[in-house]
């Protein structure tokens, strides 16, 4: 079988103009897609559900508007990859769980729905760990995700199949969820962008029921920031009938992309509480820094300006307080593994006291983080403090040879989904094997258009390699 070897990491922008110059077609770009998911999805197990006659279908009309100079918008004929927490009408949105096997919504979430409107195809469902409540990709219904950087390794969680397909080659971007870093902590281990937006900026109908309130969040993830913000603009349109979403500008980013006022004033914070951060990944971070500085922004480094300790228990009790509501009137017993078995039957017991309490620790630490960025622009940290560890195993066993328990990478995320405020993952400085490192920009809430344009200014001056070279074998 022989595969085009440029089609698959072609920027979404890239596709677009080669279907307005005739260049190539939607239809072409799709079969060329599936030919590479059916040879090489076996090897990491990202996409776990897919249609490929709807797939073709919608590429020919696609085509067929193109070939009358008539697209539906500058996103007609884009291939995505959505996450199997979102709901797409015609597959199943399996939630990584045997309690959803056979759940088919009957409609598209809201940013599927605008994005297909909007001339995208849909390319299948991408695997999740169990609930998405895991930062690895593996569970009881699909199996092991594996990173396509190396396949010996995980893509992380718990939007691991969905970076690992963009990374793959599978499709331009994709549709990921956010809750405590599901989104970026992943793309820093692919070597991709992962944003996630402000709480409320993305606006959700048709959506699977909320275990962490608003703080989970739908957000691109894409090889390029132009990609990633070509997608938000679309899916972040406010919608009355989410009242969040309301409140913000619209669109996100305003002038030339990348365009950016000197001396942002960036604290980098390198590690937190003193957990230990991998030595490769805290020596990309601060040359990732030193980049900035080259760029006129103001770098200064210090501890967190905050303890994340406090609202991390709070978070865990309203977790598990959604996961019970969740199964309040659904079947679970037997169809869910025993350690969310034993969080829906903690949840049963999260009295109203608890979880009002829980709610003001987080309202405290969102006043806490607003008066930090009185002093700073923009917050920088590590997207994750290790690289990734095995495939199938749950978490790294330690870092820099020193014991850790499990989920201490993941520190450097949370905190803006409790707070609400933008984050994004840009790919820094490389391992000395050339294996990606990601850091993390943290803005004000509502300001992710000063996030995205920071990075495209990143990513105009220090390019990253948007190719994994996953499946070199495959090529002609």
């Amino acid at each position: 079988m022989e595969i085009d070897v440029n089609i698959p990491f072609l920027s979404a922008r890239e596709l677009t103009a080669a279907y307005a110059a005739g260049d190539l077609t939607p239809s072409h770009v799709v079969k060329c897609l599936i030919e590479r998911i059916e040879l090489l999805n076996p090897k990491i197990n990202a996409i776990v559900a897919l249609d490929t006659d709807v797939m073709r279908e919608e590429a020919s009309r696609s085509t067929d508007r193109w070939t009358a100079s008539a697209p539906l918008s500058n996103f007609d004929g884009v291939p995505f990859i959505v996450k199997d927490a979102i709901n797409v009408r015609g597959l199943p949105t399996s939630w990584g769980s045997r309690a959803f096997a056979d759940y088919h919504p009957e409609a598209d979430e809201l940013p599927v729905a605008r994005l297909r409107a909007a001339g995208g195809v849909v390319v299948g469902k991408a695997n999740v760990p169990e609930f998405t409540l895991r930062g690895f990709t593996h569970n009881d219904l699909h199996g092991v995700t594996r990173n396509p950087w190396d396949v010996r390794l995980t893509p992380g969680g718990s939007s691991g199949g969905a970076v690992a397909a963009v990374a793959a080659g599978f499709a331009p971007l994709a549709l990921g969820t956010d809750a405590g870093g599901s989104i970026r902590r992943p793309a820093g281990f692919t070597g991709l962008v992962g944003f996630k937006p402000s709480a409320g900026r993305v606006p959700r109908l048709d959506t699977l029921p909320a275990i962490v309130a608003e703080y989970e969040v739908i957000g691109p993830i894409a090889r390029t920031v132009e990609d990633a913000v070509l997608c938000l603009e679309i899916i972040a349109e406010p919608d009355s009938r989410d009242r969040q979403s309301i409140n913000f500008p619209y669109p996100v980013v305003s002038g030339p992309l990348g365009t950016v006022r000197d001396g942002l004033r960036i604290l980098l914070i390198e590690e937190f509480r003193g957990l230990p951060v991998d030595h490769e990944v805290a020596a990309s971070v601060r040359e990732a820094a030193g980049r900035l500085e080259r760029l006129g922004h103001r770098i200064e480094v210090a501890e967190a300006p905050f303890d994340t300790r406090a609202f991390g228990k709070s978070f865990g009790a309203i977790s598990k307080a959604g996961l019970a509501r969740v199964f309040q009137d659904r079947p679970w017993k037997g169809l869910v593994t025993p350690e969310f078995a034993e969080a829906i039957k903690a949840g049963e017991t999260v009295t109203g006291v608890e979880y009002a309490t829980a709610l003001e620790v987080l309202r405290e630490a969102r006043e806490e983080i607003a008066s930090v960025f009185g002093r700073y622009d923009l917050l920088m940290t590590p997207s994750s403090g290790t690289l990734p560890w095995p495939a199938g195993e749950r978490d790294h066993k330690s870092i820099n040879g020193q014991p850790v328990e499990g989920g201490e990478h993941s520190v450097f995320t949370g905190f803006a989904n409790v707070t609400g405020c933008p984050a994004i993952s840009i790919p820094g400085p490389a391992t000395e094997n050339g294996f990606p490192i990601g850091f993390q920009l943290v803005a004000p809430f509502a300001a992710d258009g000063l996030l995205l344009h920071l990075a495209r200014q990143f990513e105009a001056n220090f390019p990253w390699p948007t190719d994994s070279g996953f499946g070199e074998s495959a090529r002609p």
